[in-house]
């Protein structure tokens, strides 16, 4: 797909890919240079990316879970 890069930075992304990716009423994407190219990600991709490496970073670990996190700090909220 081609898009067009204005002279002042701004970049006009194709309608359907925009729809398709939820940026239909527009939005914010980041956008991470890799070295040999741009890749633009909207903020649910780079969250969803997040989610699934530190899912594989605390897999099988005891204690490293949210849900671990907020029960110690209910514990110690509560002076045990």
């Amino acid at each position: 797909m081609k898009a067009k890069v204005m002279p002042d930075g701004r970049m006009s992304l194709p309608a359907d890919l925009r729809k398709r990716h939820g940026l239909g009423n527009g939005g914010e994407v980041i956008v991470e240079d890799t070295g040999d190219a741009i890749v633009l990600r909207t903020l649910d991709q780079v969250v969803a990316r997040a989610q699934a490496l530190s899912r594989k970073l605390i897999a099988g670990k005891a204690g490293a879970t949210v849900e671990d996190f907020l029960a110690d700090r209910a514990r110690e909220a509560r002076g045990e």
